[in-house]
């Protein structure tokens, strides 16, 4: 709903919207492109129930493979890499992000149609590509309840923290990963580190852990910057 929302406000028209359960068949037939926007699981199954038309089938998908929409129609895959959280909120989201395409020019279109950047990525590299989504997105949310978990049990919001992960984040992106860290790790003081280690054994021996996983992929950060 969130593409249909943002197509449709540049002028895009659409013919119908499919729900589960209904029959699809007909859904490439007097269209230009049909998008198939289902769990993953479904995209396969989807595609097989359609038939083949003039219409250009894309799925969303940022690890499901193009062959996953058979050799019937003209096929093309758009994944947007950006959080959605709800159709209205999605929409705005879609405009000026960065596009994961495939197969079809069609999709390479839509992205440029949304103000958005794509770049290729071929059916063998795509598990690859979204393990790298879901790390940058979702990886880096369970982080942050870590740090809401620890920080209520001594009285600071979640929302205190919010400039030091923005000017982190922006670091990043601005300077490079390696360069951008800096704390106890960066500044190799295991002294800190066992500090930290020692408090959550004794308030939050559940979040050891997590807290360890981090330190190594700091430290990799450092050794390889390029993560290899």
């Amino acid at each position: 709903m969130s593409l249909h929302g943002a197509l449709t406000g540049l002028g895009w028209e659409c013919a119908a919207i499919y729900r589960r359960g209904e029959d699809v068949s007909e859904a490439a037939l007097g269209v230009d492109v049909c998008v198939i926007a289902t769990p993953d699981s479904a995209i396969a199954g989807a595609a097989a129930a359609i038939q083949p038309g003039n219409a250009v089938v894309v799925h969303l998908s940022g690890a499901t493979p193009l062959s996953a929409l058979g050799d019937s129609n003209e096929v093309a895959a758009l994944h947007p890499l950006q959080s959605l959280p709800n159709p209205h909120d999605g929409a705005v989201a879609l405009r000026d992000c960065h596009y994961a395409v495939a197969g079809d020019p069609i999709a390479q279109e839509i992205a440029e149609a949304l103000s958005g950047k794509w770049f290729a990525i071929a059916d063998a590299d795509r598990a690859l590509y979204h393990c790298a989504a879901a790390v940058a997105s979702n990886h880096s949310v369970a982080l942050l309840g870590q740090v809401e978990r620890l920080a209520e049990s001594v009285g600071v919001p979640l929302e205190a923290f919010l400039p030091i992960v923005r000017a982190s984040v922006e670091n990043a992106f601005t300077d490079g990963p390696a360069a951008a860290l800096t704390g106890p790790v960066a500044r190799g003081d295991q002294a800190t580190i066992d500090a930290h280690r020692a408090a959550l054994s004794d308030a939050h021996p559940g979040e050891l852990e997590g807290y360890d996983a981090m330190v190594e992929l700091a430290r990799k950060l450092l050794e390889s910057p390029s993560g290899d």
